[in-house]
């Protein structure tokens, strides 16, 4: 690959993650201060993001790889969500509000793959180059995160602001990557966008597990991203009533989860070699229970290293779970199914897991809320429950640990 080529695929992923870390770990803190939002409200909103993750395999495979150069359908796309998201920064009630995010969400969720696909597309091996790329996304969350909280805007319109004009951005370079012609020839059906192929994994039990059990764990990974924040937020307000809260600097305690991402990325080639699947994926599942027990236990004037600990657990929570789940998917699916299986699974997690996550986490907030003051502990409490459910769930049934593979 070209350094020319390397230099703007490194920068069109920058901008595709600096876009969405501005306001997805921000928005419920928006919503409930600005908007005045209901945890059903907020949850509802986090919930649209899903609706159009569901959606955008269909907008891809039926639009974006049979007629159109994909960096075009890319800058499209952003410099539409950008006019979206300027609608959104005029919203003030929290019913209108979800409807705008739904429509932006539609612009947004389908250039997740696309910028995945413009990059491996120009890549001879993407296995080994597509990492190097791909790793400017997260570095992008780490310093928009940190942008945010740094400027105190974290509650503030600004995070779509920023966001909207990262958009547009992002919408005009794109007409300047490198040309990513489409691919696909002759029809492509309902059940190859789906993954229907991919269905014969389920004839295999530790598949279905698996499967069973990353739907599950998507209802704690909802309450993550939805009330983090806010309850960091709520916190540190209740241990130092009289600071100004902008001095908190939540947003960049949360960006450290990002660094842990990235840190146990690297090690888990290594662990996954050593322990096997289902070992990762238990130490996976043990550390999203400890790490909502910390949230909920811990204090932000006695014991703020658990609050630090629990952020700094994404690292092991995410990629031992998610990420080596994604690795066994594909040493489980036979060569012509590898594509399907992996939308399979994205399909069933951040588009079904985290729909009902959403839904749930801000049912679970409003529940525990009296007056504006919400138990915090009470909350925290119920993801970590799901996750010890999915956690004997899997020690109990899963059995797989040579990963067999299943061919279609």
């Amino acid at each position: 690959m070209k350094s020319i080529t390397r230099i703007q695929l490194s920068a069109m992923m920058f901008m595709q993650f600096f876009v969405w870390g501005a306001w997805y770990g921000q928005m419920s803190k928006y919503m409930t201060d600005q908007l005045k939002a209901t945890g059903d409200q907020v949850g509802s909103a986090y919930a649209a993001f899903s609706v159009a993750m569901i959606a955008a395999p269909f907008f891809v495979g039926m639009l974006a790889d049979r007629f159109f150069q994909a960096q075009k359908v890319l800058g499209v796309l952003n410099l539409l969500g950008a006019a979206i998201l300027f609608v959104l920064t005029k919203t003030t009630d929290p019913d209108i509000f979800y409807w705008v995010m739904l429509s932006y969400s539609l612009t947004f969720a389908p250039t997740i793959a696309l910028t995945s696909s413009i990059s491996m597309r120009q890549m001879s091996n993407p296995e080994k180059e597509f990492p190097a790329i791909r790793v400017f996304g997260t570095l992008a969350w780490i310093v928009v995160v940190n942008l945010v909280g740094f400027m105190g805007v974290g509650d503030k319109v600004a995070i779509f602001q920023i966001a909207m004009i990262a958009a547009a951005l992002l919408g005009l370079m794109s007409f300047f990557l490198p040309q990513t012609h489409p691919t696909a020839t002759g029809k492509t059906s309902f059940s190859q966008i789906i993954g229907k192929d991919a269905f014969v994994l389920f004839k295999d039990r530790s598949f279905v597990i698996f499967f069973i059990s990353s739907v599950l764990i998507c209802i704690p990974l909802s309450f993550y991203y939805t009330w983090a924040n806010p309850s960091l937020t709520d916190g540190f307000k209740a241990a130092f009533p009289t600071a100004d809260p902008s001095t908190f600097r939540i947003e960049n305690m949360m960006s450290l989860g990002q660094v842990s991402e990235v840190l146990f990325m690297l090690l888990l080639p290594f662990a996954y070699g050593r322990f096997g699947v289902k070992k990762i994926l238990i130490v996976g599942l043990l550390a999203w229970i400890i790490r909502f027990a910390f949230f909920g236990y811990g204090d932000a004037a006695s014991s703020t290293w658990m609050l630090y600990a629990a952020i700094l657990l994404h690292g092991v929570c995410y990629d031992f779970f998610f990420v080596s789940g994604m690795i066994y998917t594909d040493k489980k699916a036979g060569e012509k199914i590898k594509s399907q299986a992996q939308a399979l699974i994205s399909l069933a997690t951040y588009g079904i897991g985290m729909l009902i996550g959403s839904k749930v986490a801000g049912k679970v907030k409003d529940m525990y809320t009296t007056d504006e003051v919400t138990n915090w502990l009470n909350v925290w409490l119920v993801p970590a429950g799901i996750a010890a459910v999915s956690l004997i769930f899997l020690v109990l049934f899963f059995k797989d640990t040579k990963s067999k593979q299943i061919n279609a």
